[in-house]
């Protein structure tokens, strides 16, 4: 198994991007809160000398930069069973939408389940691509956020609906 990393900068400060042979398994924020063990994403590689890793990039700017609403990259997660349901969820919710994690909960059969999807979607390995920053508090407020909730809003805005920007009143 061929693991590396390249940190890239962008808009929102620079990104850890991780792969493992030919999939992303991670995209970490500076100060992320749950970042894996140092010795487990490989060497530091540049980007632009890794085919995969330089096309992350590439739709990562892109994305930030409103050029592109999704991502076309091999992702590879590897939690337990219910955290890779309900990171199944978050990539089939749509670009510009947010759920709560009850709405999530009750898709999964409890809406009692809505912390532990909270905790789930807390550890998503691979945040933007897989986007949990989607995930809203019950209220439309926002909460948790890994990589911060400035970053949160910052993706939520991006990704904002033009007649919803124009209606709203900040």
């Amino acid at each position: 198994m061929y693991t590396r990393h390249a940190i890239v900068d962008t808009i929102l400060g620079e990104l850890t991007i991780v792969a493992s042979d030919e999939a992303i398994v991670g995209l970490y924020f500076p100060h992320h809160w749950y970042l894996p063990p140092e010795d487990s994403i490989g060497q530091r590689v540049d980007a632009r000398g890794d085919a995969l890793l330089e096309t992350a990039q590439a739709q990562l700017t892109q994305y930030l930069d409103g050029d592109r609403t999704s991502f076309d990259l091999p992702t590879a997660t590897n939690g337990n069973p219910f955290q890779e349901r309900v990171w199944a969820m978050l990539t089939e919710i749509p670009f510009g939408e947010t759920t709560t994690y009850g709405d999530l909960a009750e898709r999964l059969g409890d809406r009692a389940l809505a912390q532990s999807v909270g905790q789930a979607v807390g550890h998503n390995p691979i945040s933007i691509i897989v986007a949990c920053h989607r995930v809203v508090g019950g209220d439309g407020r926002l909460t948790g956020y890994a990589g911060g909730l400035e970053r949160k809003q910052f993706l939520l805005e991006l990704e904002e609906p033009a007649n919803a920007k124009a209606e709203r009143l900040f």
